[in-house]
C-alpha cells in the first residue's frame, strides 16, 4: 500500500472531526487495494475488476454523507463513526469477495481484509497565497487538502459561488491549488540522448472533442461498470469507447483521427470551469451528484505525438495495448503513481505537479500527459493496470525484461482565465479537472488513458519513422522531401532525393536536399483520414507515374538530416514564409502524365524548394529558353566543319 503523504484525519482518543466554522476540511481516506493485486489470474480480473469499482462506489457515497453531515452539524463537530463504520462493513464483504475471486482461480491473497479500514483525513486550510510553492513540493500539506471549505460557504447558492468556497460543488478546488507560473523556476531539462538513440517522432491528429464525446467510465480500469470512473472524460479517437466496448467493437468503431488507421482511444478528466453553469451531467452520477459540476471546457489544441527512446531503437506497440499515467486517486495514494504536469503556454519549461497554472494574459494552461514508454513485451494490460508498463530512466534505459516502444505524449491546451483567487472564484471562474469526489479536485490527481487500437501497418510506419530520426504526421506535407509528411505505403520511404527515380545524364548527384530551415517550416493541409491506410498505394507515386526504387537500406539519417517536417504541435507557416511565392493547389503533383511531376512528391507544391527536372527538355518544358542558344550551336559548329574542308580543298 502507498505511503500516504498527508498526515492522518483523527488523533488518538478524538470522537469527532470538527469540520464547518473550525477550519478544518476534511475527506474519506481508504487503502487503495489496486496497490497490493499486482497479481490476479486472467480469469479472476473480469470479477475483480468489478468488485473494485464498487470499493470506489462506496468511498463515494460515504464521501457524500461526510458533506451531508458536515452541512448540518450545527455544533461543528461530526461522528466519525456514522461514516466510518457502515464504509468498513462493506468494505470488507467487498474485499472477501475479491479475495475468493483470486482464490478460485489461483492463490488466496493474504492481507486483504486489513484494508477495510478507512480514515477521515483533516488538515487546516491553508492561506490563499500558499499555492506558489515550487512544483516539486507535491503536495502537500499546506493547501492541498485543505480544501473542502464545508461551512465557509461552499456549495452552490441560486448558482452562484461564494467567496472562499471549496469549488462549485464544496468540494474543491481552493486558491492553494493554484500557482502563478512566472513565479516558478525553469525546471525541465532534455534527456540526453546516446548515438544510436531513435530521435524521430509520429504525430497522430483527433480533433479536440468539439462534438461532445463524454461518459464517466472507464473502459481499462473498470470494464463492464457503468460510471467506473465517477467523474466525466474527454474522448478523441474511438468513438465508440465505453465500459461495455468490446475489443471487436473498437476495431470496428469510427475515428476522430485524421488517419483512418488510428483508432485509438485516448481519454483524460475533462476540464470545468466553477461557473454554476448546468452541464448535461448536472444530476447524473459522474456530474453533478459526485461533486463535478460547471462548465466542461472543450480544448482549443490536441496534440498526440509519439517519440522514440534515448537509448535505441524502439519496438512497435502490440495491439489494444493499454496505459494508464497517472493516479486519479493520488491525493489520498501519495505521489507513487502521480504523473501530472501543468503548466502555459510560454512557459512550458516550468512544469507544476501538484498546482493548477496561473497564466498571464495571452498564455493558455497547458496539461501534458508523458506516458510510461516500455512495455514488458508479454502483456497488453495487467490486473492493476500498471506492471506491464515502466518508465524509462533518464538515459533512455527500461527495466530487465522491458523493452522500449514508442513514448506517447499528449498536450492538451485550453483558453482560459486565470481566475480570481481573492474572492474564490465570483469574478472570474475557478477551473479544475474532474476527479472522484473525496480527491477534492487536487491536480495531482491528473491522468490520462490510451488504447492502441493502430492498424498494424501504420503501427510498423511510426516506429520505422521514429527509429530512422524522421518526424512524421498528419501537419505534414506528404512526402515533399524524404522522410517528411505522413508516411505511406510504399509511399514516402521510397522517394528519392530530389524526387527523382531515375537518375539523368549530367546529374552527378547535383539534385542537393533542401536546406533543413526551408523543409522545416513547410505546410500543407492535413489529409482526412486518408494517410497510411493500406491500399492507398502512397500518395508520393502519382497514377501511371513510374515505380520508386527504395535506397538501399531504407532511409537513412542522411536523409532525413535536412528534411524537418513540421510536427502537428507546430502551427502551418503561410505559403510565403516558406518559398516567398504562393502555394500551388493542393492536386499540384499529382498529374497522371507517366511521370512523377516536378519534386516528384505528389504534395504541395512550394512545399520545397524544386529540385531538378526529370526527363529532357521537351518532357518537362524547363529547357524552353535554351533553344535559341541550341540552334546557335548547331549552326557554329556546321560552319567549322564548312571551314575545315575548304582548307582541306585549298591545300
Amino acid at each position: 500500500m502507498a505511503v500516504n503523504v498527508f498526515a492522518s484525519a483523527t488523533e488518538p482518543g478524538n470522537a469527532a472531526v470538527p469540520l464547518g466554522s473550525s477550519g478544518v476540511a476534511a475527506t474519506v481516506d481508504c487503502p487503495d487495494l489496486t496497490e497490493r493485486l499486482t497479481a490476479v489470474p486472467e480469469q479472476a480480473r473480469p470479477e475483480v475488476d468489478t468488485e473494485l469499482a464498487h470499493l470506489d462506489e462506496q468511498i463515494a457515497a460515504a464521501y457524500r454523507g461526510l458533506q451531508d453531515a458536515a452541512r448540518t452539524a450545527d455544533d461543528g463537530t461530526l461522528d466519525e463513526g456514522a461514516i466510518l463504520d457502515p464504509l468498513k462493513r462493506e468494505r470488507a464483504a467487498t474485499i472477501e469477495r475479491i479475495a475468493a475471486a483470486v482464490d478460485k482461480a489461483g492463490d488466496r491473497p493474504e492481507g486483504l481484509d486489513a484494508l477495510a479500514e478507512c480514515t477521515l483525513r483533516r488538515t487546516e486550510i491553508a492561506p490563499a497565497d500558499a499555492g506558489s510553492g515550487s512544483p516539486d513540493q507535491q503536495g502537500q500539506e499546506q493547501g492541498q487538502e485543505q480544501e473542502r471549505q464545508e461551512g465557509q460557504g461552499q456549495g452552490q447558492q441560486d448558482g452562484q459561488q461564494q467567496p472562499g468556497n471549496g469549488g462549485q460543488a464544496g468540494n474543491g478546488p481552493v486558491a492553494a491549488d493554484y500557482a502563478d507560473i512566472e513565479s516558478v523556476q525553469p525546471d525541465v531539462v532534455p534527456a540526453p540522448r546516446q548515438k544510436k538513440a531513435s530521435t524521430g517522432s509520429f504525430a497522430t491528429s483527433c480533433g479536440v472533442n468539439a462534438e461532445g464525446l463524454f461518459n464517466s467510465d472507464n473502459l481499462i480500469a473498470a470494464p463492464g461498470v457503468g460510471n467506473g470512473a465517477h467523474h466525466f472524460h474527454d474522448y478523441v479517437g474511438n468513438q465508440a469507447n465505453d465500459a461495455f466496448a468490446s475489443d471487436e467493437d473498437l476495431a470496428a468503431a469510427d475515428t476522430s483521427c485524421a488517419d483512418q488507421g488510428d483508432k485509438s482511444s485516448y481519454y483524460w478528466p475533462v476540464l470545468r470551469l466553477q461557473n454554476g453553469t448546468a452541464e448535461q451531467d448536472a444530476q447524473s452520477p459522474g456530474g453533478g451528484i459526485e461533486g463535478n459540476a460547471g462548465e466542461i471546457v472543450t480544448p482549443a489544441e490536441v496534440t498526440l505525438t509519439f517519440e522514440g527512446n534515448e537509448r535505441g531503437k524502439v519496438t512497435e506497440m502490440p495491439r489494444l495495448l493499454r496505459i494508464i499515467t497517472g493516479d486519479a486517486k493520488a491525493f489520498v495514494n501519495g505521489n507513487t503513481n502521480a504523473n501530472a504536469s501543468w503548466s502555459c503556454t510560454g512557459f512550458e519549461d516550468r512544469q507544476l505537479k501538484d498546482k493548477y497554472p496561473l497564466c498571464p494574459s495571452g498564455s493558455d494552461v497547458v496539461r501534458t500527459f508523458t506516458f510510461q514508454s516500455c512495455w514488458d513485451g508479454r502483456n497488453i494490460d495487467s490486473a492493476n493496470h500498471r506492471t506491464h508498463m515502466a518508465f524509462a530512466a533518464a538515459d533512455g534505459s527500461c527495466p530487465e525484461g522491458f523493452r522500449a516502444v514508442p513514448r506517447l505524449v499528449q498536450r492538451v491546451v485550453y483558453d482560459v482565465a486565470a481566475p480570481s483567487l481573492e474572492d474564490g472564484g465570483k469574478t472570474v471562474p475557478l477551473f479544475a479537472v474532474d476527479s472522484f469526489p473525496e480527491q477534492l479536485h487536487k491536480p495531482v490527481t491528473d491522468h490520462s488513458d490510451f488504447i492502441n487500437v493502430f492498424d498494424e501497418d501504420l503501427m510498423g510506419e511510426m516506429v520505422e519513422c521514429i527509429n530512422s530520426g524522421r518526424e512524421c504526421g498528419p501537419d505534414t506535407p506528404p512526402g515533399s522531401v524524404p522522410g517528411q509528411g505522413e508516411e505511406q505505403p510504399g509511399g514516402s520511404d521510397q522517394e528519392q532525393p530530389g524526387g527523382n527515380d531515375q537518375e539523368q545524364p549530367g546529374d552527378d548527384g547535383a539534385n542537393t536536399d533542401p536546406p533543413a530551415e526551408q523543409t522545416a517550416t513547410a505546410s500543407a493541409p492535413a489529409d482526412t483520414g486518408q494517410d497510411g491506410q493500406d491500399g492507398q498505394g502512397g500518395q508520393d507515386q502519382q497514377a501511371g507515374g513510374n515505380e520508386s526504387v527504395p535506397p538501399a537500406g531504407g532511409q537513412d539519417a542522411d536523409a532525413s538530416a535536412s528534411a524537418e517536417p513540421r510536427s502537428a504541435t507546430t502551427p502551418a507557416d503561410t505559403p510565403d514564409e516558406v518559398s516567398g511565392a504562393p502555394a500551388a493547389p493542393e492536386a499540384a503533383g499529382n498529374g497522371g502524365n507517366g511521370n512523377e511531376n516536378v519534386g516528384g512528391n505528389g504534395g504541395g507544391a512550394g512545399a520545397a524548394p524544386e529540385p531538378q527536372a526529370q526527363g529532357g527538355l521537351a518532357e518537362t518544358g524547363s529547357g524552353l529558353g535554351l533553344w535559341p542558344a541550341a540552334v546557335g550551336g548547331v549552326l557554329f559548329a556546321g560552319g567549322c566543319v564548312l571551314l575545315l574542308r575548304s582548307r582541306r580543298r585549298a591545300l
